[in-house]
């Protein structure tokens, strides 16, 4: 199956390097962290804090989140979502990014947390956050991670498949406690990204399909077991979206499937969970919705699809995550080595710094594209077409394929690739047995660790043939 080509609002996915611009230029600043500023000098300051020094204090490679971004989009999408919406919830998709600083960041702007493993689970216990604001999912949740969460009071669980059911039912009997669930609607409809990053369609991992009335079959099952509460349905059609287009078809479908079940087994929709998959601008040209007008665009077409069947309008969730965490960070990195290599149109400059795939797969994974720029200092030079890779013994161990960068770009400059606050750490590996780089905060001139750097002695310690 071939991903949908990108469309008007979506250039995520262009063929076409995008012109140089400077970070300072009024059509990137869209894609830097709100407190993004240069100094005459040239350097790049986060939160009031220059990026020098920040490499200087912690290395590089160095994740760097400004946390007062975090928290501003965490309120903007519970302002947003929550109003005339008072009974919903929007839960923070902590896959994106999560540690215990940032599960209490999103907690304390009102969010609740969504989990999909049980690691994650164990981070939001560590922060503190209290069960009645947690959500858990994945389409294969041990028995271990259903017993934690139910012990710990996880106020919702996302069945997935028809084994599930049974499975959380009989550990709920066992505890003595009804698990409150939500049935994950297969609804049919894709969102506009790569393939392996849309999970809606029918030939997929998650859910339970509508056409085939396996969401109705499942809540029928739920309604005959004492340990089980079914309390809605929910429906993720992808990441990376930027307008209400495809919560229109899906959101149809989900009241559709919600007024056969009531009309047929007299059970009512208290929920309605619409999932996430906003979508953040990675280069300049790409134009998301804005975060009020998403909100609004999908409330309304969910208040206008019930109307239509003449079913009440639930409580409506939603579980953002790139999109609060996105633009907040950037990844700081050192160059390496620069190296000049001909081709038939031209000449490209090859950039290598001390990282790569092993703190941002995305590229190599999904095709993904950033905005890079040199933030150690100033330059007057020319830009020059440049592939930015990183260290690691792989060809496609690419960070940014097609960047602008000053042609004066040399070893030991500092370079900032930006909005890789989303997935880029969540996903980082070991690759060529590199440590995973540390996470710094940074807030009102001042900074703080967040996940610390690992050591060559972290990687030894799980090698019992190392003591």
């Amino acid at each position: 199956m071939q991903a949908h080509p990108a469309g008007p609002r979506h250039a995520q996915m262009a063929q076409e390097p995008h012109a140089p611009v400077s970070i300072l230029d009024p059509v990137q600043t869209h894609v830097w962290p709100d407190s993004a500023e240069r100094t005459d000098s040239g350097e790049l300051c986060i939160g009031g804090q220059g990026v020098i020094t920040l490499a200087s204090e912690f290395g590089t490679p160095l994740f760097i989140f400004d946390e007062q971004d975090v928290r501003e989009r965490a309120r903007e999408f519970a302002r947003a979502y929550l109003a005339d919406n008072e009974s919903g919830t929007v839960y923070y998709a902590a896959k994106a990014f999560l540690s215990v600083a940032a599960a209490r960041w999103v907690a304390e702007e009102g969010l609740g947390i969504d989990v999909a493993s049980g690691g994650e689970l164990a981070i939001v216990i560590r922060a503190g956050i209290p069960g009645d604001k947690l959500l858990m999912h994945g389409n294969n949740k041990s028995e271990g991670e259903i017993r934690s969460a139910l012990v710990y009071g996880v106020s919702r669980i996302v069945i997935d498949s028809f084994d599930e059911i049974v499975r959380v039912a009989a550990i709920a009997a066992d505890l003595n406690v009804v698990a409150h669930v939500l049935v994950r609607a297969t609804v049919g409809v894709e969102a506009h990204t790569h393939e392996f990053i849309a999970t809606a369609h029918e030939d997929q991992k998650f859910g339970l399909s509508v056409q085939e009335g396996d969401v109705e079959e499942a809540v029928r099952r739920i309604a005959k077991l004492p340990s089980l509460n079914f309390v809605g349905l929910h429906s993720h059609i992808g990441s990376q979206i930027f307008d209400s287009a495809g919560f229109e078809i899906a959101a149809a479908r989900v009241v559709s499937v919600a007024h056969a079940i009531y009309d047929t087994q007299g059970i009512v929709c208290q929920e309605f969970n619409l999932g996430g998959g906003m979508g953040i601008a990675y280069l300049p040209e790409d134009d998301p919705l804005s975060v009020v007008l998403m909100a609004n665009e999908i409330k309304d077409i969910v208040n206008r699809e019930c109307e239509n069947v003449g079913i009440a309008v639930p409580a409506l969730c939603f579980e953002p995550g790139r999109a609060i965490v996105g633009r907040a960070g950037i990844t700081l990195y050192e160059v390496g080595t620069v190296k000049k290599v001909k081709l038939d149109h031209g000449e490209r400059t090859y950039v290598s710094v001390d990282g790569g795939m092993s703190d941002n797969i995305r590229t190599s994974l999904y095709g993904a594209q950033y905005s890079v720029a040199l933030v150690s200092r100033n330059s007057s030079s020319e830009p020059v077409l440049c592939r930015v890779v990183g260290k690691h013994c792989e060809s496609g161990d690419i960070v940014v394929r097609d960047a602008w960068l000053p042609g004066d770009i040399t070893p030991g400059d500092l370079i900032a690739v930006a909005a890789t606050g989303a997935y880029c750490r969540s996903m980082a590996s070991n690759y060529n047995q590199v440590p995973r780089p540390p996470v710094v905060s940074v807030r009102e001139g001042a900074s703080q660790l967040v996940l610390r750097r690992e050591t060559f002695d972290d990687l030894l310690a799980l090698d019992p043939f190392a003591g």
